[in-house]
């Protein structure tokens, strides 16, 4: 930052008035923000008695205020990605039940013919739910590769235009992202994989 007398500023930026001014509190901030507003409406001339608001035709805040209002805006914006996070992982679930359930329908006369060899439910279910835990693990992987690349030109491009600009890798997020994926081919893979398991080797066998 810079600081500079007002006199220059308003001189040096060309502006009659003032967008913004920064004070720092030697001792009571509360305090120094009560004094700094009764003073700007004597200045402005305005009988504000009772601290409405609407009254003043400025705003002063503290830095405990401000900071209020970044985080009840940082976790609005937390939970509104959070929802869009879910929906995609419901949707994508979907997608998995489906593709599972049409492999299934697929390989019905395998599955027919693995359980006519000695194969149990267990080894059915688990096989199925493996090839669903690594289809979304495959997906995920594929994600956050195309998340890097695409975050990575992101920051080449601002620093190229905007300056120093430092693109951070999360590990714990990216690891975070894969064991989500994981869960969600362990969780929507869990029905048709029971679906799998529960054909008769019989019927799957006559099945064309």
């Amino acid at each position: 930052p810079i600081y500079l007398p007002f006199q220059t500023a308003r001189a040096f930026t060309g502006q009659k008035h003032l967008s913004y001014i920064a004070r720092r509190a030697k001792d009571d901030a509360d305090l120094a923000l009560k004094d700094i507003t009764s003073l700007i409406r004597q200045r402005h001339g305005i009988d504000n008695p009772f601290d409405d608001p609407d009254k003043d035709d400025f705003m002063a805040r503290s830095s405990a205020q401000a900071t209020e209002i970044v985080g009840s805006v940082t976790l609005g914006l937390t939970a509104f990605l959070a929802l869009i996070a879910g929906i995609s992982l419901v949707v994508g679930g979907i997608g998995i039940v489906n593709i599972m359930l049409v492999s299934v329908s697929e390989r019905t006369k395998e599955i027919g013919l693995r359980k006519a060899l000695g194969a149990r439910k267990r080894d059915i279910l688990l096989q199925f739910l493996f090839e669903a835990v690594c289809l979304t693990l495959i997906g995920g992987s594929i994600g956050i590769v195309l998340g890097t690349s695409i975050g990575l030109l992101i920051a080449a491009i601002a620093a190229k235009f905007l300056g120093e600009f430092v693109f951070a890798f999360s590990l714990p997020g990216m690891l975070g992202a894969t064991l989500m994926a994981g869960a969600v081919g362990l969780i929507f893979g869990i029905y048709p994989a029971k679906k799998a398991a529960d054909l008769s080797p019989i019927e799957a066998m006559r099945w064309e």
